[in-house]
């Protein structure tokens, strides 16, 4: 299995674009891959397709909605203005993942990971490399392609409304493996004349965000951060200065574009499935072919338990990424599984139903391992994209393995 690993990721790893198959020591991209039907690859494209509708459909009108809604939602006090700043109706974002749970009852979406989502590598470039290596066809082939019209369109859409383009940086925290490497793919591919820059590069002065290069300071039109804007509106400088409100008005003030646009934020938080089950259970806003879209992919989400002592049932974080802040629960309120880290327990949670993800046994480098596997698909452009599957708990987080698929024969 060592050499099969080696085979795979070690030329990956030496051309510089996929360096972390290892995180924190431990192994993470698997020497196996899963095969899955051509069918239910089309079935993917088909959920993705229609919840980005539904999702683009709403966020209008949470653009134009009272504050109160808006905090209800977990939107922070300092985002409110900047997550109204309308870029294109039709691009809510530009790079966005549906996490789908493959049940007894077909394809149900967990979350949208429509702010800053990560296994974009693992599922544009590494997927089909591991899919040459094993003589299969690559689910995501191409798909690739797709990502360069969409920076394109989301900056035709900035300059329509006046806002200066020429100076594009993508940026990242530069000590962060993946997210430095994700960062720089996403650079390459977005076709944008752009530069990197880490994140602790960035200074705002003079009521305008730059980087600093020494004695420079580079100014900056148009910013990729791989960075989620609710971190952004708590982050303060060494001084205490309140950096990141300040850079959020700057987005609100449009003295900064961003990608992912600040209506990604609206999308990201898990309080607006709330929102939406609400509306689909009481027959509003949306036509009859979208609440059947909401009834066959969504699950029933509240902001208040209606679960307890009729089905099983789990608690989330509404910004929480990667498992964080997650527990599982019984019918009776009992606790079955609970996410270890620290991080997100803060945040106002909703409350959903509970699914398995189903069973998988891959093999590692220490064996056969039994887990639960989670299905991601991109949306990107507002359409369909790659596929990435992670193997890991019952709670899927950042250490849960990444497997590579190839289409059955």
């Amino acid at each position: 299995m060592q050499t099969r690993r080696e085979q795979i990721y070690g030329p990956m790893r030496e051309e510089g674009v996929f360096t972390w198959d290892r995180m924190y020591g431990e192994e993470y991209a698997l020497a196996d891959i899963h095969l899955i039907t051509k069918s239910f690859r089309e079935e993917l494209a088909e959920a993705t397709n229609r919840l980005g509708n539904i999702y683009a459909k709403v966020v209008p009108v949470l653009q134009q909605a009272d504050d109160s809604l808006l905090r209800e939602l977990g939107v922070p006090e300092q985002a409110l203005a900047a997550v109204r700043i309308v870029v294109s109706q039709s691009l809510p974002t530009v790079i966005g993942r549906f996490d789908f749970a493959h049940t007894t009852e077909g394809l149900k979406m967990l979350e949208y990971n429509s702010d800053t989502p990560t296994g974009i590598v693992e599922a544009f470039y590494v997927n089909g490399r591991a899919c040459r290596f094993f003589d299969l066809e690559d689910p995501n082939e191409g798909m690739n392609a797709q990502m360069a019209p969409a920076f394109g369109k989301l900056l035709d859409a900035y300059q329509k409304r006046g806002y200066p383009t020429e100076q594009i940086w993508f940026s990242s925290l530069d000590w962060h493996e993946e997210d430095k490497g994700t960062t720089l793919y996403l650079l390459r591919e977005s076709g944008l004349s752009a530069k990197f820059a880490a994140l602790e590069q960035l200074r705002v002065w003079e009521d305008r965000l730059y980087v600093q290069d020494g004695q420079e300071m580079l100014p900056i039109d148009v910013l990729y951060r791989l960075h989620a804007l609710e971190k952004l509106a708590e982050e303060r400088d060494e001084d205490g200065y309140p950096t990141g409100a300040h850079v959020l008005q700057l987005i609100a003030d449009r003295k900064l574009a961003v990608i992912n646009p600040p209506s990604a934020f609206l999308t990201q938080t898990k309080a607006l499935q709330a929102l939406i089950w609400n509306l689909h259970e009481e027959g509003k806003f949306f036509q009859c072919e979208e609440h059947d879209t909401i009834a066959h992919y969504m699950l029933p989400t509240y902001f208040e338990n209606h679960f307890l002592g009729e089905v099983d049932y789990v608690t989330k974080p509404v910004f929480g990424r990667e498992g964080g802040g997650v527990i599982l629960f019984d019918v009776e309120g009992g606790v079955v599984d609970k996410d270890q880290e620290e991080c997100y327990w803060e945040q106002p949670m909703i409350y959903q139903k509970r699914v398995e993800l189903p069973k998988i046994k891959v093999n590692t480098e220490a064996g056969a391992y039994d887990g639960r596997l989670l299905w991601g698909s991109f949306l990107i452009g507002a359409k369909p994209s790659a596929i990435v599957a992670r193997v890991g708990g019952p709670i899927t987080n950042n250490m849960s393995y990444y497997l590579p698929v190839g289409i059955a024969r």
